[in-house]
């Protein structure tokens, strides 16, 4: 009987140690610096690589500062120039959608280096996984739904592993 619970806690340590699949990144701007005045946002985007369905967020005061999408002429001139959103809530979540250059400013800071511009890459050729294949789908919500069916996939095959291991090993489950 013994050997029939060694067998099972075996199945059980194999189904906890599989791969698990990639989901979107959140890039929180500035890391623990947060979206502020005085800081190298260049240096810090240059350190990271962003893929089509990441997410980029920004966290400030919300009533001092702001986030605009923009062109690259409103990024370089502080303008806001290509105008394309803009977020206030002080804790902004905005997909990357598309494999470009986005250029995000706070309008009245820009001067002071409140300004990034991110490159975002496609997809890697080897991403084949439901949950990557979402993540340039266009919207974030798609890639959570993505996650959560191959969440409830994942709890249902370990589901059925514990069922065909106690049928297999003669161990009741109750």
């Amino acid at each position: 009987m013994t050997s029939h619970y060694a067998i099972l806690l075996l199945l059980l340590l194999l189904l906890a140690w599989r791969p698990h699949h990639s989901t979107a990144t959140d890039h929180i701007v500035g890391a623990n610096l947060g979206w502020n005045p005085n800081i190298n946002y260049s240096s810090w985007s240059h350190n990271q690589t962003f893929f089509v369905g990441d997410l980029i967020s920004f966290r400030y005061q919300k009533q001092t500062y702001n986030v605009f999408e923009v062109n690259q002429t409103g990024y370089d001139n502080c303008t806001m120039d290509g105008y394309a959103g803009n977020w206030t809530s002080g804790k902004d979540f905005i997909p990357l959608n598309k494999s470009q250059r986005y250029y995000f400013i706070c309008n009245g800071f820009c001067f002071g280096g409140m300004k990034i511009s991110v490159l975002v890459q496609p997809l890697p050729a080897n991403a084949t996984n439901a949950a990557l294949r979402a993540r340039g789908s266009g919207s974030a919500s798609a890639a959570v739904k993505s996650m959560v069916v191959q969440r409830v996939g994942d709890i249902m095959l370990m589901a059925a592993s514990l069922v065909i291991a106690a049928v297999v090993t003669g161990v009741g489950l109750m």
